[in-house]
């Protein structure tokens, strides 16, 4: 399956939010930009709660604001949320083992 399609289905989990069925990678950080700014708004600590489910460090956010002053807060933060998410595929990928169709001993 596609990376960014494996981003969307964890985003979808872990928000809520209903995105296209094929996402482009700047579709996809548009509307999570929008999402975040409404939490911003209206409901920070479910943001808190939503970066620290996610495994994104308070300093990395708060420097990356800082550093990017002209971007809105929303961007910056989907665009490191998705940053992340493809991190954690693509790890998963990289250290789950093959299935051995022979291998009797991890078949339960």
């Amino acid at each position: 399956m596609d990376n960014l399609l494996l981003v969307k289905e964890t985003l979808e989990k872990e928000t809520g939010m209903v995105l296209q069925k094929t996402p482009t990678m700047y579709g996809l950080q548009a509307a999570l930009a929008t999402y975040i700014n409404g939490l911003i708004l209206n409901d920070f600590d479910k943001l808190v709660y939503l970066l620290y489910r996610i495994d994104i460090n308070e300093k990395l956010i708060k420097q990356l604001l800082q550093e990017a002053e002209t971007t809105p807060a929303g961007e910056t933060i989907a665009k490191t949320i998705i940053e992340r998410q493809l991190q954690k595929i693509i790890s998963r990928k990289d250290n789950t083992p093959p299935a051995d169709a022979n291998c009797e001993e991890e078949k339960w």
